[in-house]
Parts: structure tokens; C-alpha cells; sequence
């Protein structure tokens, strides 16, 4: 193994101790002494990547939005109908939620109000929603009267609340809780000739990790709205 190789490893692993530590005890409980332990290196070797915790939480933040970007993209990549790109990205992002401390963290970094980084993966995942709205719009899939910005605080409010109350209960975000949201909305805010070609359980094969247990909603997996 290389010497980068070697260091990127390092730096990996104490971004992975520090998400572990931000998501279970918050940033400001979280100390260098612990990420470092965490990752099985000194507390020299961390400042050797990060200067100071600030700079670790960045890095938190930084991976967590590539992964979200990455979702985006392959949702994005596939469709030509955004409104179907947007179920399907929620999916993900629920996917993520659940198999990535990395992303749970960077989430939950976002609202610390003890920190500040450029960084924002609520402003991220905003401005993923805005974007495949706006292109909704220009597809005509909207239907006729939906506001752009209602629709996408309708999307945030839903998603965002989830995302913590997912934090005491993993049972919040599963599948069929965004399935049963989806099955909801799509009907009223789609337009009639685009509904039919709608997914609320969306169209990825990724999205078996979510749990599947019985949900506020428990709609049916397979179903479609009319």
C-alpha cells in the first residue's frame, strides 16, 4: 500500500469514527481524543488531516453531500419524468438514512446549532428538490395551480421531519411510510396525464435495506394512485 494510500485510509476512518460520535452524542460532545480512538490512530495523526474539529465535521458534511449528490445524479439519470425522479430520490435518501452513518450525521450536523461549516446537506438535499421541481414544471407534469414553492416545502417539511424523528425510531422512514406519503400527494399535486406513469413506491431496486415494517400510512408496496 502506497503512502497516499495509507493516508487516505487514515483520513476515511476518522471520518467515519467522527460521524459515529456527531450522530450518537452530538458535535459538541464529541471530542478529538474519541475520534481518534475511533479510528484506531493517534491524536497526532488527526491533525495531521484536520486542524481542528470544525474542520472534521466539514469533512463530515462534505461526504455525506457527495453521497446525496450521487443519488441525485442516478435518480436524475434514468427518468425522463422529474416527477419520478423525485420519489425515486427520496427512496434513496431513505436508503441512505438507514445504511450510512456518514449521511445520518451530516444531517444531523446541519441543524447543530453549535457549528457552522460550508457545508449544509439540508440545503443540499433543498436545493436536489428545487431542481427536479422546477424541471416537473417545465415538463408540464405539475398539475394546473401548483405553486413550485409550496410543493417543495411541502417535499422538505415531510422529509426533513422524518429524518428525525427516523433518529428514535428507525421504523419512521421505511419504505412504505414514503410509499403512503407519495400515494397522498402525487394525486393532487401531478398532473392527470403524467399520474398514471407514477411510482409512490419508486423505481430503484436499492431500496430493500429500508425497513419494510407496518408504518403510519401502510399503504400497499405495489400500489398506485388513481
Amino acid at each position: 500500500m502506497s503512502k497516499q494510500e495509507r493516508a487516505a485510509r487514515t483520513r476515511n476512518a476518522l471520518v467515519h469514527s467522527a460521524a459515529e460520535l456527531f450522530e450518537r452524542h452530538s458535535y459538541v460532545k464529541a471530542s478529538l481524543d474519541e475520534i481518534s480512538a475511533g479510528a484506531g490512530v493517534s491524536r497526532g495523526a488527526l491533525h495531521f488531516h484536520f486542524p481542528n474539529k470544525a474542520a472534521v465535521a466539514d469533512a463530515v458534511e462534505t461526504a455525506a453531500a457527495r453521497a446525496l449528490h450521487r443519488a441525485a445524479g442516478d435518480a436524475g439519470s434514468v427518468h425522463v419524468n422529474a416527477l419520478q425522479a423525485l420519489v425515486d430520490l427520496s427512496h434513496a435518501l431513505a436508503q441512505l438514512l438507514h445504511s450510512e452513518v456518514v449521511v445520518r450525521a451530516g444531517f444531523r450536523l446541519s441543524c447543530d446549532a453549535e457549528l457552522r461549516t460550508d457545508v449544509s446537506l439540508r440545503r443540499q438535499w433543498q436545493r436536489c428538490v428545487q431542481r427536479l421541481v422546477a424541471q416537473a414544471a417545465r415538463e408540464n407534469a405539475l398539475a394546473a395551480g401548483v405553486a413550485q414553492e409550496r410543493l417543495v416545502a411541502i417535499v422538505m417539511a415531510t422529509t426533513t421531519g422524518l429524518e428525525v424523528l427516523n433518529r428514535d425510531d428507525r421504523n419512521w422512514l421505511s419504505h412504505y411510510t414514503l410509499t403512503g406519503f407519495w400515494q397522498l400527494l402525487l394525486p393532487t399535486v401531478a398532473a392527470q396525464r403524467a399520474l398514471g406513469d407514477l411510482d409512490p413506491s419508486g423505481t430503484g431496486s436499492s431500496y430493500d435495506a429500508v425497513p419494510e415494517t407496518a408504518q403510519p400510512f401502510a399503504p400497499s408496496r405495489n400500489a398506485r394512485p388513481h
